[in-house]
This record gives structure tokens, sequence and C-alpha cells, in this order.
């Protein structure tokens, strides 16, 4: 059965790379169209340069960007509203065009929570992601943004309780992390075969790595430890069309 075409909705460069990279990669790996839309930060930003990098090790095609500001870094989309504070209806109609025109079979994205880190630009990517996912099957909603397309479904990137302990060891307490019961996790995707593109894709954000936030952590982890704590991404599954059976989809 051929693998479904596959729309990655995350809110900063790096996001795409760590949350869902392995995914991406197997889903191109086996010849189906991946894109990657990005929330936050300009085209001609240097983190909109590496997230290019990235996109080309995992073969998700080229960065498609909604172009606001990430809310703690204002420079990335000078003279932008923050994501949080664009009027949602605005940035619900940007996400609908280029699903409309991507045409994906299934969506991924970030959790309620938006991750380990509870990011708000996270937070509000999953809000509006879940809204433009439903929108872009209505006609008669932003008719100017292109024919109406439906995705069966949308993934949530999220970890199990009972993934974090092993994940501590390495990200430390001095941060709040979000997880959720291992019961609502509805697809274990084992990445081990893209590891090696997983991570180039996760160092090619190099400005992430020199600062020291999750892809410096990563650059300086063993190959065996990167493998045991990364090569396995956990989805909570939302049906659009529920007709349509997850199996299909998503599978370790």
């Amino acid at each position: 059965m051929p693998v479904p075409s596959l729309l990655a909705v995350f809110a900063h460069p790096d996001d795409e790379s760590l949350s869902a990279g392995g995914v991406l990669a197997r889903h191109a790996a086996a010849g189906a169209r991946t894109a990657v839309v990005t929330a936050t930060w300009a085209p001609d930003t240097l983190r909109a340069a590496e997230l290019a990098e990235a996109l080309r090790i995992l073969g998700a095609g080229k960065p498609r960007l909604l172009g606001y500001a990430d809310a703690r870094v204002p420079q990335s989309a000078p003279g932008c509203p923050r994501f949080c504070d664009a009027p949602l209806d605005e940035a619900v109609q940007r996400l609908v065009a280029h699903i409309r025109e991507l045409r994906p079979d299934i969506m991924v994205t970030h959790d309620a929570y938006g991750g380990l880190p509870g990011h708000p630009d996270h937070v509000h990517t999953h809000r509006v992601t879940m809204l433009a996912a439903q929108a872009a099957g209505l006609e008669h909603l932003y008719p100017d943004a292109g024919p109406p397309w439906q995705p069966r479904a949308v993934y949530l990137a999220t970890h199990p309780h009972s993934a974090v302990p092993a994940l501590r060891d390495v990200i430390g307490a001095r941060k709040a992390v979000y997880s959720v019961p291992d019961e609502q996790v509805t697809a274990t995707v084992d990445v081990s075969p893209w590891m090696e593109q997983k991570t180039a894709a996760v160092l090619a954000h190099r400005s992430e790595v020199t600062r020291g936030a999750l892809p410096g952590v990563i650059a300086g982890l063993p190959t065996d430890a990167r493998q045991r704590l990364f090569a396995t991404e956990w989805y909570i599954r939302h049906a659009t069309i529920t007709a349509v059976p997850a199996q299909t989809e998503l599978t370790a």
C-alpha cells in the first residue's frame, strides 16, 4: 500500500526535525510527497536558511513560512506580529492555502501541550493547524485559498509519560516537561533506519546548536545515546475523515 503524502506544520525552524524528522524522512524515502510549513521566522533570516538545509536532508521540499514572529524573538520577523498575537482567522487562512495547494493525505503537528517544552508558539500552532485541517475541506470557507481539500487525519507529535525519565537525563530538570498518558498514544513509530538523516537535519540548525538549545544537546551525545533516545516518535491520531483506518497512515 502506498505511503500517504504528508504535510507537517510546526512553530519554529528545528521543530520539524526534532519532533517528526524520522517520519518525514521515512515518507520521503518511500516516494511520498512531504512538505513542512513553519509558522514563524522570515524567509531572509539565518534560521530560515538552516531550515532549508534541514528539509533538503529530510527530502521535505523547500521552506514554507507563514512569516510571523517568534513569541520570544522579535527580530525573527521584523515588522510582523508575533504568531500568538496575529488574527486567528488570518493565520488559519494562510495555512489553509498551503493545505489546499499540497493536498496531503495526512498532517503532523504539535500536540495540545505544544510538545515537551510547552512553548506558546507550539501550543498556538496546534490550535491553528487543527482549525485549518477542518476548514480546508469546507468549500465556503476561504474560497480564495483554492479548491477544498480534506486531509484524512492529523497526527499530534507527543511524548508518553514512560519516555520522560530517560529524556530528563538529557534535557535536565531545569524546565517543565509536558507528556501524555501512554494509553493516549495511537502511533509509535520506529525511525531508527532514518536516524542518520534525522540527526543531520537537527544539526543543520547550527545556530541552535551553538546557543546550546536541544540541537546542541543532541550534538554532544554519543551515537548510541541518540539512537536510544530519539529513534522512536510518538503520535496521537485525530481523524478528519473517520472512514479511513489508521494502519494505512503512520505505522511502526
